[in-house]
């Protein structure tokens, strides 16, 4: 299960139904990961921020998940869905292609809050909370 970065910054706020959720995937030994698209999208807003506390929990809470590449193979999927969309008139962010992209080619559920875009991708499995 990949969390999108709006997961990441629900966690933060510690948003409980979403803290819920991820003792339920933990109890059922469901694997979380972030990417590192996840991380730029951070550290671009991170890097206004003074408050060294909120930076170590940024990434104390990294630590805790494991994490996937954008690697070449994502990078190509990633391209073909923003084009897909793109002639569809359905653009959406470029790093939520690349997060997309990341997670069909490692076949990858996505946990988001932002069901508006990623549900616009064909093939991409995608949950709520």
């Amino acid at each position: 299960m990949i969390l999108d970065t709006t997961v990441i910054i629900d966690l933060l706020k510690n948003d409980l139904p979403l803290i819920e959720k991820i003792k339920i995937f933990n109890k059922k030994e469901i694997p979380l990961f972030f990417t590192s698209v996840s991380v730029f999208e951070l550290w671009q807003g991170a890097e206004d921020i003074s408050d060294k506390l909120k930076l170590e929990k940024i990434h104390s809470l990294l630590d805790s998940f494991g994490s996937f590449n954008l690697d070449v193979p994502s990078s190509k999927e990633a391209g073909s869905i923003h084009s897909e969309l793109r002639k569809k008139g359905q653009v959406i962010d470029a790093a939520d292609s690349m997060i997309a992209g990341i997670a069909k080619i490692n076949n990858e559920t996505i946990l988001t809050r932002n069901i508006k875009h990623f549900s616009r991708i064909s093939g991409l499995k995608v949950e709520s909370y």
